[in-house]
């Protein structure tokens, strides 16, 4: 790309209409945090660390995410703040500064991805909504069985009223906007979320033989490395935890000031999201070992496994109440990242208000997740999603953001509010590297079906 096609990007941008912005650096960090702060971190994470190898799953995990922190976020931050817009808008702009007309149809497929797996996600806050009031009134743990429990309401049109109360809690915040709405809740609900699961790990581990779950986390087996099954699902985990998906991450980048420093900001979103994922590994592994239960069990490890475990433990009634509300501070704080999206772009395309345009995905979002509970395929949903559309959305961003671009005006994006100068990596990183893997993880995705 030209530098007077970059100068005309610029200006067109400085044109439009004031955007609501992040008024400070941290909420922007806490907002991409609690966009990646997910149920991926706590229930998938512990589960994958013991499954292949324990302290020999982070080595590739950790490699990844460093990879990917400073290549995929960062590309997805920068792109959105260039262009001033989310995906529909950014990939409309960039393509025709190519001579491609309608580019805005391509950014249809990460908002279509962003949507659909927010219309999944609020089924499952609807459960954790639920969960968290049953554990505030005792109702939770005096249930006989914790599976009768679940079964209650994961079944057809078994929590339209949860599935309505978390919709209704979430676009309320939205209503409030960015800089008082979703920043300002996230100021609240991440410092929470990190400060409950602290509380939580510190009294797993006063709690006799944690030490075994802890062996089963933390004791390399390096034999799981020899195993490619090892690397591909530690590249899954790292891809979908850091909330790559050419949706969320650009519109929250598109509110972004031009003095902050992406880079800065994309490291210390890997390192709260795998802080994050620690935690949660702290807390359910050691736990489910102490008292017998199964460590495999995956998503059921948090809805059947954990309220169990919280029976047999001593104050379980309260140590449930904080695990609850920390999950569903981590499911919230998702969903309105996944949310936005749809938003940002009704609002962008039709220049019609926030208001109404979160009024038209609140009614979608509702309409959508009634249908898949009623047809009980919420799990088919999600992984359709997961494996086809969102893997699909990230690698089209990527793409369009350092090779359409191309790699002069991503490195000069990238550079506006730091003080040091772009490295001599940038380019090989996020063209080849970035991108390769991006295309590796959609086609081992769809191989494997599903590795995040």
């Amino acid at each position: 790309m030209k530098k007077n096609d970059l100068k005309n990007i610029i200006n067109k941008n400085r044109e439009q209409p004031s955007r609501d912005t992040f008024h400070s650096k941290i909420g922007f960090i806490l907002a991409c945090i609690g966009s990646a702060v997910g149920m991926g971190n706590i229930w998938m994470f512990p589960y994958r660390v013991g499954q292949f190898g324990g302290a020999a799953f982070l080595v590739p995990y950790f490699l990844f995410v460093i990879v990917i922190g400073i290549t995929g976020v960062i590309g997805e931050m920068s792109f959105g703040r260039a262009m001033g817009t989310g995906p529909l808008g950014a990939f409309e702009k960039a393509l025709e500064k190519k001579g491609i007309k309608n580019g805005y149809l391509l950014g249809l497929i990460p908002v279509i991805g962003s949507l659909s797996i927010a219309i999944g996600y609020a089924v499952v806050i609807g459960w954790i909504l639920r969960f968290t009031v049953g554990a505030i009134t005792g109702v939770l743990l005096s249930a006989p069985d914790s599976g009768t429990y679940f079964g209650e309401i994961a079944g057809p049109l078994g929590s339209i009223g949860w599935h309505l109360a978390g919709l209704i809690i979430t676009f309320v915040i939205m209503l409030m906007g960015i800089s008082n709405g979703i920043e300002k809740a996230n100021k609240i609900m991440m410092p929470a979320f990190f400060f409950l699961f602290l509380i939580l790990a510190i009294r797993i581990a006063t709690l006799p033989d944690a030490i075994v779950g802890y062996r089963y986390l933390f004791v390399p087996k390096w034999e799981f490395l020899k195993n490619p099954k090892t690397w591909v699902f530690a590249l899954g985990q790292a891809f979908f935890s850091l909330s790559l998906a050419g949706s969320g991450t650009i519109v929250y980048g598109s509110y972004l000031k031009k003095t902050e420093d992406i880079v800065g900001c994309a490291k210390n979103v890997a390192f709260f999201d795998t802080l994050a994922a620690i935690l949660s590994a702290l807390v359910i592994i050691p736990s489910v070992f102490v008292f017998g239960m199964d460590p495999a069990a995956g998503p059921p490890l948090m809805f059947i496994i954990m309220p169990n475990v919280f029976k047999m433990m001593p104050m379980g009634r309260l140590f449930s109440i904080l695990f609850f509300i920390a999950v569903l501070f981590a499911g919230i704080s998702s969903l309105m990242n996944l949310l936005e999206t749809p938003i940002e772009s009704l609002q962008d395309r039709f220049k019609i208000s926030r208001k109404a345009s979160v009024i038209v995905i609140a009614i979608i979002s509702f309409m959508a997740g009634l249908m898949i509970e009623s047809g009980d395929k919420l799990s088919i949903w999600m992984d359709m999603v997961s494996i086809y559309v969102i893997p699909l959305g990230t690698l089209l961003a990527g793409i369009i953001f350092f090779w359409v671009c191309g790699s002069e005006f991503a490195r000069e994006q990238t550079q506006f509010g730091r003080n040091t100068k772009m490295g001599s990596w940038f380019e090989p990183m996020t063209k080849y590297v970035f991108c390769g893997l991006t295309i590796i993880v959609y086609i081992l995705g769809i191989f494997y079906g599903g590795i995040g």
